[in-house]
């Protein structure tokens, strides 16, 4: 009795500390009351009581009470979050007994504090996370999508890709997130493509040709490496995507070859031919060459480029492109000496994109297998063999 007698003193004081030490207790024991059904009716009462407190202070020592508690009455938390923002964004986020439809009402009013606080919330459900997120608003795009832990539609994610493939921020959001869809992430490279040639440092610092070289190769492997990894998961909106927009071409087939990507290469030939998948791998891993000439020919590819992939494909075969750089700097070189020698260097003009590809890469090739060779030799030759002879004539040269 003597508890009640110091609370009710503290509920009638002018003071707002007191006050808020009153109307804490009356939460805490609201929360831990075991005891009977009139008590807790009392209780009840007493909290909706200060609800109608003048002070801000009474009524946050309320709300931070009840804030984070599952049994806290419903009512009263609606009216808090209701209350002035300091209240109002900390019931918002923090409290759990606010549901969905709760929560989408304040969407709707679309008060940006109060956005922001509902993206903090410990668990955020998927249609609240969806209803954020198209708020035209590439902040609260960026704080939903960093929620990894919230599953999105591959539709909406490719909507937000589309929509917010500018924005930095929101495009770093995406990419970094397991599950974008391979057309989105296509589509951010592409803009990210966009912006870099956009930029005056790069633009200042590489010769136009060799940038859109660089540029050009990139995105061949940002497509052929995002398609392995689709066809790798089964996913075949990727590869039909791409035939129905007709980024399929004959450089790209030919960097999925050269590059080892084997899974994208298939999935590819299956889309444009209207082969059963499993039929494809059989023919690339085994098939004749009259088989291989009639499964490019239903993909639509010219002779001559026929001629050549059937050609590749064999040397595929026998070595292993996924990982040694040096058979792929051989295979391509002797491609480009095997092309030449069969047309007698005047090629055919339905080679010009191979050939012109075959050669970019070759340089490329050849760059990344004779990182680390002199390194290497060096570190295993005598020195006698390293060194030059030092005491050997110099040549004398004529005075400028």
């Amino acid at each position: 009795m003597v508890a009640y007698q110091r609370y009710v003193e503290l509920s009638q004081s002018r003071n707002s500390e007191e006050r808020g030490q009153a109307a804490h207790l009356a939460a805490m024991a609201y929360l831990g009351h075991r005891g009977p059904a009139d008590e807790q009716a009392a209780l009840y009462a007493a909290l909706v009581n200060f609800l109608d407190d003048p002070s801000v202070k009474v009524r946050a020592a309320l709300a931070y009470g009840l804030l984070h508690s599952e049994h806290a009455p419903r009512p009263l938390m609606l009216s808090l979050a209701q209350d002035a923002p300091v209240i109002s964004r900390a019931v918002v986020q923090f409290s759990p007994v606010l549901l969905d439809a709760d929560l989408m009402g304040i969407i709707r009013s679309g008060d940006p504090d109060m956005l922001v606080a509902i993206t903090a919330r410990p668990t955020l459900g998927q249609r609240i996370a969806l209803a954020l997120t198209r708020q035209n608003d590439p902040d609260l795009c960026v704080r939903v999508l960093e929620r990894t832990e919230i599953g999105l539609p591959e539709d909406d994610l490719l909507m937000l890709a589309e929509t917010w493939g500018e924005d930095a921020r929101v495009r770093g959001a995406l990419l970094k997130r397991t599950d974008l869809p391979g057309t989105a992430r296509l589509h951010l490279v592409e803009c990210v493509r966009a912006a870099l040639a956009g930029l005056r440092i790069v633009k200042g610092s590489i010769q136009p040709r060799r940038l859109d070289r660089l540029m050009r190769d990139a995105c061949d492997s940002a497509a052929t490496t995002i398609g392995e990894r689709e066809a790798g998961r089964g996913a075949q909106r990727y590869v039909a995507t791409m035939a129905a927009s007709e980024k399929i071409n004959t450089r790209l087939m030919l960097h999925a070859v050269v590059h080892g990507q084997v899974l994208f290469f298939s999935d590819a030939l299956a889309q444009l031919s209207g082969t059963p998948r499993a039929k494809v791998f059989t023919l690339l891993d085994s098939g004749s060459r009259g088989a291989l000439h009639a499964l490019f020919a239903r993909c639509g590819f010219s002779p001559a480029v026929r001629s050549l992939l059937a050609r590749l494909v064999a040397h595929a075969r026998r070595n292993d492109l996924a990982d040694d750089v040096a058979a792929r700097h051989h295979i391509v070189s002797l491609l480009i000496e095997e092309l030449i020698a069969e047309h007698d260097g005047a090629l055919p003009a339905s080679l010009d994109e191979a050939f012109a590809y075959l050669n970019e890469q070759n340089i490329a090739l050849a760059r990344k297998a004779a990182r680390g060779v002199m390194p290497a030799f060096a570190a295993e030759a005598s020195e006698a063999v390293m060194l030059a002879d030092m005491e050997a004539e110099r040549l004398a040269l004529p005075a400028a």
